[in-house]
């Protein structure tokens, strides 16, 4: 599929490692954690493009941890799964922000396809592909401004980049679902800019 990341979150280290087996055979990188609390850790330090958690762990339940998603980390998609499936807890969490929702046992196809659903467009649409180091830092710098509500002007030479920046900061912000209007400020006359 990809070499994107993956994070599973489960307490149960049979199914962690099943599901880890399951999606490795998919060409993709996957992370594990036995909790929250460590999964926290790995979206710090790791470049991760969706977490999949079970609900019910300690010390830090798969709620909790989504709702510090929502925080920390508004653009990745995440999705719970659990044994106690239910209406009410599948409205709660995508209340909650959830992308999506699975009743566990579920096949092994399932799972594939809410990963192929949920990482792929990230990874087609939303991440610039670079591979200079200074311009992969300079992406990074832009995910951390996109999780704080900054206002960020960015200057440049023509053709250097600037709009893709600005959609990448953009779609990495909790304000992705609205528009990205790109302005051509050249085009517009100083007098009317200073209106603006």
């Amino acid at each position: 599929m990809t070499d994107a990341a993956v994070l599973i979150v489960e307490d149960d280290s049979h199914l962690r490692d099943a599901l880890h087996d399951t999606l490795c055979g998919e060409s993709l990188q996957v992370h594990t954690a036995d909790n929250g609390l460590a999964a926290l850790e790995i979206l710090n330090t790791e470049e991760i493009g969706l977490v999949i958690s079970d609900l019910q762990m300690a010390p830090m339940d798969g709620a909790t941890l989504l709702r510090k998603m929502r925080e920390d980390f508004p653009a990745l998609p995440a999705v719970l799964m659990t044994a106690y499936g239910t209406i009410e807890n599948a409205v709660d969490v995508m209340r909650d922000g959830a992308a999506d929702y699975l009743v566990k046992p579920f096949p092994a196809d399932e799972l594939k396809a809410v990963v192929k659903k949920y990482l792929q467009p990230q990874i087609d649409e939303a991440r610039p592909v670079a591979e200079d180091p200074r311009s992969k830092q300079l992406f990074a710098i832009a995910e951390r401004v996109a999780r704080t509500e900054a206002t960020v002007t960015i200057s440049g030479e023509s053709g250097s980049g600037k709009e893709v920046l600005a959609k990448h900061i953009h779609n990495c912000s909790s304000r992705s679902d609205g528009p990205f209007i790109a302005i051509n400020c050249a085009a517009i006359p100083e007098n009317m800019l200073e209106a603006v």
